[in-house]
């Protein structure tokens, strides 16, 4: 089954955006990610050897918008929740996390907050961090094998901490994005 914030991998390579989650157990599925101040979990049973990962944006967003996979508990809930109907047990689920970084310095602090609601929420749930690369100032790529529990990081090079939000420049000009 396969909705907006869902990807079930079929021995692939998988790719998930902010909102997204993946999960599988076959033995050649990656489930990858970039990340900036966004953190990805990587959660999996090492008995059913069936794991996955999600991507979210904030720890918690407005009380009208409870509901929007791209914040912290509901992501985890999401993930969770998956792996335990495709048959993971949730207390043998395991953890590794990533991300956080501050991109732009004075601007917000948004990844350091994400961070620590992540190591919070493990915490809070019983769940096992066995890994974390969390904070730093570049954005990262994360590939996540789910049946195997590995999971790899590549620092993206060209995105370093920007110092400070360029001023808009003055013009009479209208821009549409």
């Amino acid at each position: 089954m396969t909705t907006i914030s869902e990807k079930q991998t079929h021995g692939a390579k998988t790719y998930i955006a902010q909102g997204e989650y993946a999960i599988s157990s076959e033995e050649g599925a990656v489930i990858s990610t970039i990340l900036g101040s966004c953190v990805a979990t990587c959660l999996w049973d090492p008995v059913a050897k069936l794991g996955g990962m999600n991507h979210f944006l904030l720890p918690k967003g407005p009380p009208s918008r409870a509901d929007v996979s791209s914040f912290g508990a509901n992501a985890m809930e999401l993930l969770i929740n998956a792996l335990i109907r495709a048959g993971a047990v949730r207390e043998r689920l395991r953890a590794k996390v990533f991300g956080g970084a501050e991109m732009y310095k004075g601007l917000t602090n948004a990844g350091n907050q994400n961070g620590l609601f992540v190591l919070s929420y493990l915490e809070r749930e019983g769940i096992p961090c066995d890994g974390q690369s969390l904070g730093g100032t570049q954005a990262r790529r994360v590939e996540f094998v789910p049946a195997l529990g590995k999971a790899r990081q590549k620092l993206v090079e060209d995105s370093h901490i920007v110092e400070t939000v360029p001023a808009p420049e003055k013009s009479h000009d209208l821009e549409l994005f």
